[in-house]
């Protein structure tokens, strides 16, 4: 059998160095052409076995390893959020992974969020400890290896490189994995790896690098074997390339594909496509960016190639695909297909967001997402924002989720004005984090704004005492000076002596000025209508504002006990 490369995840928190990695591995600079510095889409690489042995070959000598990979594919992915773009049926088209965790940072939101998703796809993995050469003392020993640079280094500054390695051991801990500089290791099935790097100095990749072939060879071997025939991947992106027209970058992650075979992609109606050229990039060159290719008839699993054919513009991103020989395997690989995407792209009748992203591997990864936050989602699709969009989501009744989260999407001006009409949220953004950032803040503004609301509609618990010697009218309405003990006081609360009312809060005065509360601690003149001083009330007495059942249960649900309590006390007296 043939023995493909293995196909290598690159995720973890936002601008902790996962492109910066790659670069360093095949010497380039694509993290200098992203948007925001941030991958937006799924790129590939291919490492070939000799740029591995000229990185690390003293290393692999030392330790005897004979190299028997083709090389590494590795995925540079959009952050955490999109470990499943570039995906196979069920499962993530990733045999390993490297978890970049800024060894200066450590653990972070996002961290956890790609933590997550290696967890879901049981997909093995090692840590990228990266930017070592920042940490405090750290003398840079350009383009060696970890363990060779930290024996060079004072015994102060290993004490203190050793204290920020345990802070991320003891993170994957608490997380559930046991973890070890990767020296360390006993049992590379049991614990995760940790690798020390610096992604501009160079130092700690040899090690990398023989890690990710040493965990491949010894434990994928059984799944790095390719099958014949039919080639399976995903479709990465859809471009027009000059000269080309429409291209489709994609990812073959089992068998092959021959120019001239059918490609059967999945999509609402799947699409059959006969290839008429496929190129394939340079080694250590990324797809997303390179402009020479070379022309190939042929190419086997695992790699990234540009495909190029008529009725690419009518395929989706992130979709799987099928390439088959013959005509009559055409309905075996449509059924096969669209199992798999239904469950992409839904619509359904509950209350919840509606998200559209470009490609449905992102739409995927907003979704899974924004789910696991415990938000409801109630239609996804793939492509622009349509003015039916709004009107349904104006039917939405809960006023968190009258919300369209859009990522890499346009929104044509008359469905953003018709949303302005109809006052729907609209989010979008081509860094599918900030959609979630936003999202989140605009959630905790309308709830304070529900709160505020709601604390506007309720009668809150006040209490005063009448001062003797401040009475300026006995009735109609009765005027005394009074201070407030507790709580709040209003105009038009009614108010309680022992239990029983008494009358109705006028007006409040201070310093012969209108107020529109009466605070605990303060004097006031207040206006009462209904009691006469002398009968119902007197000097000295107490009052309580009335406060119904329905406010002191609405008081509870916003987390105002004492002021609940205080209410309830006025009842029960």
């Amino acid at each position: 059998m043939t023995i493909r490369q293995p196909i290598v995840a690159v995720l973890g928190h936002v601008d902790h160095g996962k492109t910066s990695l790659l670069d360093r591995i095949r010497g380039s600079t694509v993290a200098d052409k992203e948007a925001g510095a941030i991958t937006q889409h799924a790129g590939a690489s291919e490492v070939p076995a000799e740029t591995i042995r000229k990185t690390a070959g003293k290393l692999l000598d030392e330790l005897k390893i004979n190299l028997t990979i083709p090389g590494l594919l590795m995925l540079d992915t959009p952050g955490h959020e999109a470990f499943t773009t570039i995906r196979k049926r069920g499962s993530s088209i990733a045999d390993l992974a490297i978890l970049v965790v800024d060894i200066n940072q450590g653990f972070q939101p996002q961290t956890d969020e790609a933590l997550n998703f290696l967890k879901e796809f049981k997909t093995p993995f090692l840590v990228a400890a990266t930017k070592i050469d920042i940490l405090r003392g750290w003398k840079s020993n350009k383009d060696t290896s970890f363990k060779e640079s930290f024996e060079k280094q004072p015994e102060h500054v290993k004490e203190y490189v050793e204290g920020e390695i345990y802070k991320i051991v003891g993170a994957l801990s608490e997380r559930g994995f046991e973890s070890e500089r990767f020296d360390r290791v006993k049992d590379f099935k049991k614990t995760v790896a940790i690798v020390p790097v610096s992604s501009l100095t160079g130092e700690g990749f040899p090690e990398l690098l023989v890690m990710l072939s040493g965990l491949a060879q010894t434990f994928l071997k059984d799944q790095l074997e390719v099958t014949e025939g039919q080639g399976r991947g995903s479709i990465m992106e859809v471009k027009e390339v000059k000269g080309l027209g429409i291209t489709a970058d994609v990812i073959l992650y089992d068998g092959e594909i021959s120019k001239g075979d059918l490609l059967v992609v999945g999509g609402r109606e799947p699409v059959v496509i006969k290839m008429r050229g496929l190129l394939k990039p340079k080694p250590l060159k990324e797809i997303r960016v390179e402009k020479n290719f070379e022309n190939v008839d042929k190419v086997t699993a695992a790699c990234g190639v540009k495909i190029f054919a008529p009725d690419l513009d009518k395929i989706i991103p992130g979709s799987p695909f099928i390439a088959v020989k013959n005509e009559k395997d055409v309905a075996a690989a449509k059924k096969e297909l669209a199992a798999d995407i239904e469950s992409l792209e839904f619509s359904t009748t509950r209350d919840g967001v509606l998200v559209r992203a470009d490609t449905l591997g992102s739409l995927e990864a907003a979704v899974h997402i924004i789910t696991a936050k415990g938000i409801d989602v109630r239609k996804a699709e793939v492509g622009t924002p349509t003015r039916k969009d709004v009107t349904e989501q104006d039917n939405v009744k809960n006023g968190l989720k009258r919300v369209i989260l859009l990522f890499n999407v346009n929104v044509p001006s008359d469905v953003e004005q018709e949303a302005r009409d109809k006052k729907i949220k609209i989010i979008k953004s081509d860094v599918i984090y900030k959609i979630f950032e936003e999202y989140e803040t605009f959630v905790a503004d309308e709830k304070e704004k529900m709160r505020m609301a709601k604390l506007a509609s309720i009668t809150m618990p006040g209490k005063f005492r009448i001062l003797p010697g401040f009475v300026f009218r006995a009735n109609d309405p009765a005027v005394v000076g009074i201070e407030v003990l507790a709580g709040e006081l209003k105009p038009g609360v009614k108010l309680l002596k022992a239990g029983k009312d008494v009358g109705t809060v006028k007006d409040i005065q201070q310093e012969n000025k209108h107020t529109d509360k009466a605070e605990k601690g303060n004097r006031y003149a207040l206006s009462i209508s209904g009691p006469t001083v002398g009968r119902q009330i007197k000097e000295g007495d107490e009052l309580c504002v009335k406060v119904s059942e329905r406010d002191i249960k609405a008081l509870e649900e916003l987390g105002m006990h004492e002021e609940a309590r205080l209410a309830r006390e006025t009842l029960d007296a």
